[in-house]
């Protein structure tokens, strides 16, 4: 099943729900579809499109800013999926500065990494060895959580990721 990206009344991006739910909200009318999947849902007396993007009508406040949470996931989908040392497939994570030398687990010491590189790096620093990053970590951007949640982001949802950020 698809999903479907809800923004704010002021149009924020402030969550991702499936496309059932989206329809739910559509015909209970407390969302305007601003974009569909092209896709319909049907039964004998109602056709209706499968939203892709759509805004509250209502504003709603917000507790918290979401941020994409630090697992193997959101590296991995922060680095593309790619090697930080070599640029082959990544299969694993790697500490820069490794946690045994008192490394922290954060955004900027943590790359998605290749199982050659990681052992040839081991339990070293990165002077210590003849890897060097392709380009330095950093925490993700605003709304990271977004492609974190779906995996790809479609098409359809780039204008409002886009306008949001700026």
């Amino acid at each position: 099943m698809s999903r479907a990206l809800v923004l704010n009344a002021t149009y924020e991006p402030i969550g991702v729900v499936s496309s059932r739910r989206a329809v739910v909200l559509a015909l209970g009318q407390k969302v305007d579809v601003l974009a569909d999947t092209g896709a319909h849902l049907g039964s004998e007396h109602l056709r209706v499109a499968i939203p892709s993007v759509v805004r509250l009508r209502y504003f709603v406040k917000v507790p918290y800013e979401r941020h994409a949470p630090l697992n193997r996931r959101a590296v991995f989908t922060r680095d593309d999926h790619r090697c930080q040392y070599c640029g082959r497939a990544a299969e694993s994570i790697d500490h820069i500065h490794p946690r045994s030398k008192g490394g922290a687990h954060e955004w900027t010491n943590v790359v998605a990494c290749c199982r050659r590189c990681n052992a040839a790096k081991g339990d070293r620093l990165l002077d210590e060895c003849s890897l060097q990053l392709r380009r330095p970590p950093a925490v993700p951007t605003k709304y990271a959580w977004v492609s974190v949640a779906v995996g790809s982001v479609p098409e359809a949802w780039n204008r409002y990721l886009d306008r949001a950020a700026a």
